[in-house]
């Protein structure tokens, strides 16, 4: 009894019978190479796959850099534009380009009656500005108002609507030296 059916009896014989009598490592030699292969491809994957989240991940960042530099720059340019839009700021631009508030409107109804006074916008009276031979002490012609015919861009100054295209002021009674010289600014 020297082989290996006659030792085992019963079902372990019968199960010896079914298996192949001698190695077999022709069956096993592609299962392994399909594994491998399948391992690799995964691992290359997941490689490449984890390579192109962390770009992802860069081109985010960036991103959101970019976009709180723009946020923090578009703040800045619209406190800019509401300290430009404020009314104390429009109207001291409004002088600065020789503009005077206007008087109280007047409107026409579509029958063509009028409602309210028209009337024209006066300009109160010049503001001296001192110069450098001035510096020292008032001159006698700082408060007076420009000479008649004077030629614009003399020592007394151009008029408040004097200038390149505009026409020259009304003339207008001298202000009271106790009243204040610019204009009070209305209840609105």
């Amino acid at each position: 009894m020297s082989t290996a059916g006659k030792q085992l009896r019963g079902r372990a014989a019968r199960l010896a019978r079914l298996m192949p009598a001698g190695p077999s490592n022709a069956a096993r030699t592609p299962f392994v190479l399909l594994v491998v292969v399948l391992l690799g491809g995964g691992l290359i994957t997941l490689l490449l796959l984890n390579s192109s989240l962390n770009e992802g991940s860069f081109e985010l960042s960036e991103l959101k850099r970019k976009t709180t530099e723009l946020t923090d720059e578009q703040q800045a340019l619209q406190r800019d534009v509401d300290d430009r839009s404020a009314p104390d700021a429009l109207e001291r631009r409004a002088a600065e380009l020789g503009m005077v508030p206007g008087s109280g409107p007047a409107f026409i109804d579509p029958d063509g009656t009028v409602r309210g006074v028209p009337g024209r916008a006066s300009a109160p009276p010049p503001e001296p500005e001192p110069s450098a031979s001035t510096a020292g002490g008032a001159s006698p012609a700082a408060g007076a108002p420009p000479a008649a015919g004077a030629p614009s861009g003399t020592a007394a100054g151009p008029g408040p609507l004097t200038g390149p295209g505009r026409s020259p002021a009304p003339p207008t009674a001298p202000a009271d030296e106790s009243a204040p010289s610019a204009p009070t600014p209305s209840g609105r």
